[in-house]
C-alpha cells in the first residue's frame, strides 16, 4: 500500500519557528515532526511513500533522500503553485492506482493505520476520515457521523453555537483512486472544504472513524510545547533517539554535562549539549544538538532548537527558542516567549 504524506505547509502560526525551515521539519524532541510520521508508516508496513512539497522543498528533500535510511521508499512531488490539499495529491495521480492513506506531516500521532485501512475495506468505503475526540473542537473541522459511522455532515472551524460533535477531521484519511477523478487538475482544492462535501451530496460512502491512540496537531506554539511534553511523558508510542536514563533523561551522543544532580526530568538533552554544572535543568526541558547552557541558569518546560548558547544566570520558563540563537546572560524567557 501506498501512503501520500503532505509536507508543504508554511506552518505561519509557528512563526518564527518556520520562518526558514518548513513545518514538517519543525523538532519534535530533536527530531523533525515529519519522521515520526515516516516511522509510524513503516511499522504499519506502509513503505512506498510520495511527499508533496511547497514551502522550502529543498530542506526535506535534503535530509529524508530517498527515505532509505529509514527503511523506506520516498518520491517527491512539488506543488509550483498552491494547489490545496487534495490538489496537491491530484499533482501525484499517476503513482495512486490502488486504495491509498493520506496523512499530514506536521501533526504528531501513533494511529493504528493497520486498524484504520481495515476498517475502510470491511465498509466498503470510498473515503474513511480518522477522527479524534477534542476538548475544543473550534480549532478544526468538525465531522458529524450517524450510528453507522457514515458521515452526515461536515462543519469547518464552528462557533460553539453550531457545535454538535466533538469529533474532528485529523487529516489522515483512507481513500479509493476512484476519487482523483472529482478533483480537477491544474486549480486549488481542499479534500475537507472542497472535495468531500462534493461526494457527501453525491451520496457517496464517506465513513469517520475514530482513531485509536494519540494524536496532536501543532499549529500553533502552545501545542508544539504541548506535543514535546507528550512525548516526554511517553503520551505516544514513538521511538526517541538517546539513551534514557533513570528519572526520564534522555541524552544524546557526547552530551558533556558535568553532573545530573541539578537535573529533572522528564527531560531530554541533545547530541554534544553542554551544560554547567551550576545550571537548573527543570521538568519538560527539550535541548537540541549543540545546545550550551552555561552556570546558574535555569530552564523549565521550554524547547531549545540546536546550536543555541544560554548565557549564565538566564531564565527561561514555557518558552521557545530556535536555532542559532545567542542569549546573552542575565535574559528572561517568560511564559508563552518565542525566538527566532
Amino acid at each position: 500500500m501506498r501512503a501520500v504524506v503532505m509536507a508543504g505547509g508554511e506552518g505561519t502560526r509557528l512563526r518564527p519557528l518556520t520562518s526558514n525551515q518548513p513545518k514538517p521539519m519543525v523538532p519534535l524532541c530533536n527530531k523533525p515532526c515529519m519522521e515520526y510520521i515516516v516511522e509510524l508508516l513503516r511499522a504499519h508496513q506502509i513503505n512506498d511513500i510520495v511527499v508533496t512539497l511547497a514551502f522550502l522543498p529543498k530542506l526535506i528533500r535534503g535530509y529524508f533522500d530517498d527515505g532509505s535510511s529509514l527503511g523506506v521508499r520516498m518520491t517527491y512531488s512539488i506543488e509550483e503553485a498552491p494547489m490545496g490539499t487534495a490538489g496537491s495529491v491530484k499533482l501525484a495521480e499517476e503513482s495512486l492506482t490502488g486504495t491509498f492513506l493520506v496523512i499530514s506531516g506536521d501533526a504528531l500521532t501513533d494511529f493504528d493505520l493497520t486498524e484504520l485501512v481495515d476498517y475502510h475495506k470491511r465498509q466498503g468505503a470510498l473515503v474513511t476520515i480518522a477522527l479524534k475526540h477534542v476538548p475544543n473542537p473550534l480549532e478544526f473541522g468538525v465531522v458529524v457521523t450517524g450510528e453507522d459511522e457514515r458521515i452526515e455532515r461536515f462543519l469547518e472551524k464552528p462557533t460553539w453555537g453550531q457545535v454538535f460533535s466533538d469529533t474532528v477531521n485529523t487529516g489522515v484519511y483512507v481513500l479509493d483512486p476512484e476519487i482523483l477523478k472529482y478533483i480537477p487538475k491544474g486549480e486549488p482544492y481542499d479534500f475537507s472544504q472542497d472535495l468531500f462535501p462534493k461526494l457527501l451530496s453525491m451520496g457517496a460512502p464517506l465513513y469517520g472513524h475514530v482513531g485509536t491512540g494519540y494524536w496532536q496537531d501543532i499549529g500553533s506554539l502552545s501545542q508544539y510545547l504541548s506535543a514535546n511534553r507528550d512525548l516526554l511523558d511517553r503520551k505516544v508510542q514513538a521511538q526517541l533517539s538517546g539513551i534514557r536514563l533513570e528519572g526520564d533523561i534522555w541524552i544524546g551522543e557526547n552530551a558533556s554535562i558535568d553532573t545530573l544532580e541539578n537535573v529533572r526530568g522528564p527531560a531530554y538533552l541533545g547530541n554534544y549539549t553542554k551544560i554547567d554544572r551550576e545550571a537548573q535543568i527543570l521538568p519538560y526541558t527539550v535541548l537540541g544538538n549543540n545546545v550550551v547552557v552555561k552556570g546558574y541558569a535555569e530552564l523549565g518546560n521550554c524547547v531549545i532548537d540546536a546550536n543555541t548558547y544560554v548565557g549564565s544566570t538566564s531564565v527561561l520558563h514555557s518558552a521557545i527558542v530556535g536555532k542559532n540563537v545567542d542569549i546573552k546572560a542575565g535574559v528572561t524567557l517568560a511564559e508563552g516567549s518565542s525566538v527566532g
